[in-house]
């Protein structure tokens, strides 16, 4: 894995154009802007916001979203959790199912920890045995704090999650004959939904979870448990779950960031228009008549959604990023006036998936005052780095 360059804290007041090559930066203010925005949208739409620190997996961030507004936060690992726990973010769900014993006597003894500290742990679960497993857990680390539990229904993601109906009923009230576990609602997400391309095909995908998630709900309550609420949404389709008044709460966390893949997707007009806001930077080390070749290789991104994008250049100048393996990048003319960059040339580069991509790094460089003439304010430390038990 590739760690940004030595000396963080010592980089702070420098000029962008001194960060070495490969890093992580963020553009701090088209960060804080993109918060602004899903904050205004979530009040005016008068839904919760709990954004996955998957993303970012940085304590600072996660306190910094909190203060704009955001309900807690949710992540995907025990170890998540626990290294946001101990950056001092309190309201955590881990909203995937844990099975084993080892990490269940975590869940709980953090649960504890949390409540100790006025916050609270949730966790999803999917089967009978999980909700046992957990409930015995929460009695052998011998705390009354509780947890809450989300049952997770699959509303097409084909993952994780019961199927929307009956089986859930059965669940929710599994979870309820626990005195320590207190059923919270229910987790639809559809993550495949936030990558369909066009927004009516969004739309529609939505359309179902929607149906889905409240013939569940009406299921349950009808069944005599009150359904708290329903979670789950992400950035590219949470402009229906807002609107479904079915969904009390998204868990957008992409809209932080934007990567490349989601600049594939056509916006919908009802959707905050979020920006680019973290970039790898990087500097062309050779250069040939027919190509150039820069040092942020797969090593400084993640490639699964995609190669990066080339940020910052006009359509017609625009250069095309091909693989070159794990330290270097192929850059080509891409546009009908494209040139070739010059030898020593600084790019900056749209990873294809965030979340990934932040995990190869120790470090996120915070600029301030935009890519090109900005200084290095902050230094934000991935706090959940390769925590992945």
């Amino acid at each position: 894995m590739k760690s940004s360059p030595e000396a963080p804290q010592g980089c702070i007041g420098q000029r962008v154009d001194l960060i070495d090559t490969p890093s992580l930066v963020i553009d701090l203010d088209a960060m804080e802007r993109n918060i602004a925005r899903m904050a205004d949208f979530a009040r005016k739409h008068q839904v919760r916001w709990r954004p996955h620190a998957k993303l970012h997996k940085s304590a600072e961030i996660a306190l910094q979203l909190e203060k704009a507004g955001a309900r807690g936060h949710c992540v995907q690992k025990v170890a998540e959790a626990e290294a946001l726990a101990a950056g001092g973010v309190v309201n955590l769900y881990i909203s995937n199912e844990v099975l084993a014993a080892t990490k269940l006597l975590r869940v709980a003894r953090l649960a504890a920890q949390l409540a100790a500290r006025g916050g609270r742990l949730a966790l999803a679960v999917d089967s009978e045995e999980g909700i046992a497993r957990l409930a015995e857990a929460m009695a052998v680390a011998g705390s009354d704090a509780g947890i809450d539990v989300f049952v997770e229904i699959d509303v097409g993601q084909g993952r994780c999650g019961v199927p929307p109906g009956p089986e859930a009923v059965v669940l929710a009230h599994a979870v309820a004959r626990h005195a320590r576990l207190r059923f919270a609602g229910l987790q639809a997400y559809h993550g495949r939904a936030q990558h369909l391309r066009g927004a009516a095909e969004r739309r529609d995908a939505i359309a179902e979870v929607v149906r889905s998630a409240a013939h569940t709900r009406a299921l349950i309550e009808a069944a005599g448990l009150p359904v708290p609420l329903v979670t789950g949404s992400g950035t590219g389709t949470l402009v229906h779950e807002a609107a479904s008044g079915v969904y009390g709460e998204l868990q957008a966390g992409s809209f932080l960031f934007m990567d490349a893949d989601y600049a594939r997707n056509e916006r919908d007009p009802a959707q905050p228009a979020f920006e680019h806001a973290l970039f790898v930077k990087t500097q062309v080390i050779s250069a040939r008549a027919t190509h150039a070749v820069c040092d942020a290789g797969h090593k400084s991104h993640a490639i699964d959604s995609g190669l990066p994008l080339v940020h910052g250049l006009p359509p017609e100048r625009a250069l095309r990023y091909a693989n070159g393996g794990d330290e270097h990048g192929i850059l080509h003319p891409d546009g009908p006036k494209a040139r070739l960059p010059a030898l020593g040339r600084m790019l900056w580069l749209v990873p294809g998936h965030c979340d990934p991509t932040v995990n190869l790094y120790d470090h996120m460089i915070g600029v301030r005052g935009g890519l090109a003439h900005g200084v290095v304010e902050r230094i934000i430390r991935v706090d959940a780095r390769g925590a992945l038990t």
